[in-house]
């Protein structure tokens, strides 16, 4: 039975009809959009982008109004407007593609899930931290580290808690820098890792700590630090530190997190004592 025309033809013809393909392109580009606020929140490129947006209503304004002279200005600099984005957020960029690229497919013995490994590493920095011996060691997880694996000495060696002790004993020719661990293996020592450039950070902590936030800003590596002032252990991930922590509380940050569940809370976030505040070698 044939409809009347005047319900087959749609109350509004010029605008497009929504359908599935339609709902899923708005709900990726979406996703996109949110994780990519999500990355930018809280950094110093958060002001950039709301400049970005100002910029951007500033145009709207004056093609509203009229303003001749500034839509032109503006409309002047459009066309390098992209590579400037991309200058501008290239580390957030780099974060978000990793993010998106990052393999979910591990096993229990893939990446540091056997017991041992983990007791090794805490076992390790307890001793460190009650001789008061700086050390940092980086856990690598989905996102590869290779990059600052290339930086430091290859090692490829099994990791122990003894090997870890003679890489960091003071007057080493691999103390200064980080270790990273890889599955079962200590890959490399030495390493050079990126600093976090986060105000509070940069005034707070010292380079070492610095160091094991700014490579959990761009990986989803566990950084491990023990403090060289004070000997005390301390955790970073996702681009936040937990500080002070005991053996007990080292072993289950461990756990939780290659375990793959989410931390409940950094309460101790950037709560530095007194005397590590000023210490810009820890």
């Amino acid at each position: 039975m044939m409809l009347p025309p005047i319900l087959t033809t749609p109350l509004l013809p010029s605008q497009p009809r929504l359908t599935w393909i339609g709902v899923i392109d708005i709900l990726v580009v979406a996703i996109l959009i949110y994780q990519f606020l999500m990355l930018v929140r809280g950094r110093r490129s958060a002001h950039i982008l709301v400049g970005v947006v100002m910029v951007v209503g500033a145009y709207l304004a004056s093609v509203y109004l009229g303003l001749e002279l500034l839509r032109e200005i503006l409309a002047s600099m459009a066309p390098y407007a992209p590579i400037a984005l991309i200058v501008m957020f290239q580390s957030e960029l780099r974060r978000l593609l990793a993010r998106i690229g990052r393999r979910r497919i591990l096993t229990l013995g893939g990446r540091l899930q056997r017991r041992e490994f983990a007791e090794d590493i805490v076992l390790a920095l307890v001793q460190l931290s009650q001789t008061k011996t700086g050390a940092l060691v980086v856990v690598e997880r989905d996102i590869g580290l290779r990059t600052f694996i290339e930086s430091g000495v290859a090692l490829d060696a099994v990791l122990s808690r003894d090997l870890l002790l003679s890489i960091f004993q003071n007057g080493s020719a691999l103390h200064d820098g980080a270790v990273i661990v890889k599955g079962d293996r200590v890959a490399a020592a030495a390493c050079f890792l990126p600093l976090s450039v986060k105000p509070v950070v940069a005034r707070k902590l010292g380079t070492r700590h610095r160091a094991a936030i700014g490579v959990t800003e761009e990986t989803d590596c566990l950084a491990l630090v023990v403090s060289e002032e004070t000997g005390r252990m301390s955790i970073a991930v996702s681009g936040e530190i937990e500080l002070n922590l005991s053996q007990d509380e080292m072993e289950h940050r461990i756990a939780d997190h290659m375990a793959r569940r989410t931390p409940s809370s950094f309460s101790k976030s950037l709560v530095v004592p007194a005397r590590e505040d000023q210490v810009a070698s820890d």
